[in-house]
């Protein structure tokens, strides 16, 4: 008697039924430290005002720009020093006309100041540091604001400096800081249980024995999800054996958010991974119409605190499938959860296929490629062998090329889209 399979679903279908009902986690508060790479939960308004005061980008002289007025190497303008402004020092007294004040980068602006003249512009260039002059020769005029870093350029207090969903970058954490805020309030960062199956496998680093080889597929896919933004926890090698994974799959739903197994979600004889999804909560889809992937398990199980589900992701075992299949359904999925407004998250470039290729139909291809700029934009190279086990194209590959399902054959020349990866 022969078993008889569902459809695969189509991967639009597999992926809305995948993030149905999906939030991001629940909000808390961390230091600047523990920030980067998290999603923003509130819009915070900058507490300070940047700059705080009118200060100098260069050093030079703080001047009145009327007095300075029609300055030239063959005609300058002579000011009389009354004094100097320091960087973190308030100015001593204010210009009155004809004079100026020695300035150096980020001091404040002395009052009746307008401009600052760079010291190159000056007689000073040589003596820049060392005993104040009397006076400065002045070289350039310059206008009102010149080299002038004004109160309010950058932030102003009470108006928001970012928004909810935006990732925190350097940049971005070094603009809270300046804003005044020593922590933010972003989405949790979600955790991730990853399991390899299979008789075969030995950990990475291990000599493999006869007919065994390294488990890549939990490397891989752990270092996938912290790249997605998600928190890790390995869950190690279990054997083809049902009570292995059911175990296995116990621990990782009592402390994870979301479990990722690789192998054994196939027809064959000790693919026991969706029976074991079945033992600890319940399988909501079986099969999508993707390649590589096609035996790919999704379900859900119950947190032993009843706060909610687990999701269960069941990944081809072989290892172009697992990271791609984890690309196009996993990765949404955590960054959901983390709080991204994009779930994918991805760049899409048209490109030009360099070769022919062909699929199986009735399912959508993912084509390991490299990009090459061309005259009229993008060149689409096969990164190498496009079989489901040829983990060195996929590390080559910096995009999957597209090809749709009612295609088998695509000759080079064929526009595609293309995901880039990098």
């Amino acid at each position: 008697m022969t078993l008889a399979l569902p459809a695969p679903v189509r991967l639009e279908e597999a992926r809305a039924r995948m993030l149905d009902g999906i939030v991001p986690l629940p909000v808390r508060e961390v230091g600047l430290d523990e920030a980067l790479g998290r999603v923003l939960a509130d819009a915070p308004a900058s507490r300070l005002t940047l700059p705080p005061f009118d200060n100098s980008a260069m050093d030079g002289f703080a001047v009145r720009a009327a007095d300075v007025a029609g300055a030239s190497a063959d005609s300058p303008v002579r000011l009389r020093v009354i004094g100097e402004v320091q960087a973190g020092h308030q100015p001593e007294g204010s210009l009155i006309p004809a004079t100026a004040m020695r300035i150096l980068t980020g001091a404040p602006l002395p009052g009746g100041a307008d401009a600052v003249v760079p010291v190159e512009d000056t007689d000073a260039a040589a003596g820049m540091g060392v005993t104040l002059p009397d006076s400065v020769a002045v070289f350039r005029s310059v206008e009102p604001g010149t080299h002038v870093r004004h109160a309010g350029g950058d932030l102003r207090a009470g108006l928001p400096i970012a928004q909810p969903g935006d990732l925190l970058t350097p940049a971005l954490l070094a603009v809270v800081a300046a804003a005044g805020y020593g922590s933010v309030k972003v989405y949790g960062r979600p955790r991730v249980a990853v399991l390899a199956t299979g008789d075969e496998l030995v950990p990475a680093g291990m000599q493999p024995g006869p007919a065994q080889i390294s488990d890549s597929n939990s490397v891989g896919l752990a270092n996938a999800a912290r790249e997605a933004g998600a928190a890790g926890q390995a869950l190690g090698i279990a054997r083809d054996d049902l009570d292995d994974v059911v175990g296995r799959l116990r621990e990782g739903v009592a402390g994870a958010d979301v479990v990722v197994v690789s192998g054994g979600v196939s027809v064959g004889a000790h693919d026991v991974v969706k029976e074991a999804f079945e033992r600890v909560g319940r399988v909501e889809l079986w099969r999508v119409a993707v390649q590589p992937g096609k035996p790919l398990a999704f379900g859900r199980a119950p947190r032993p605190t009843g706060a909610g589900d687990v999701l269960l992701f069941g990944l081809p075992g072989n290892p172009v499938s697992s990271l791609v299949t984890f690309e196009l359904f996993v990765r949404p999925v955590l960054r959901r959860l983390a709080g991204y407004q994009d779930v994918i998250g991805r760049e899409i470039v048209h490109a030009r296929l360099a070769q022919n290729a062909s699929k199986a139909p009735g399912r959508r291809a993912f084509l390991r490629v490299r990009l090459h700029p061309a005259p009229d934009g993008w060149q689409a190279h096969l990164a190498g062998g496009q079989e489901s086990h040829v983990l060195s194209a996929l590390a080559a590959a910096d995009g999957l090329a597209v090809i749709p399902e009612d295609v088998t054959r695509v000759t080079a020349g064929t526009e595609v889209e293309v995901i880039r990866l990098r």
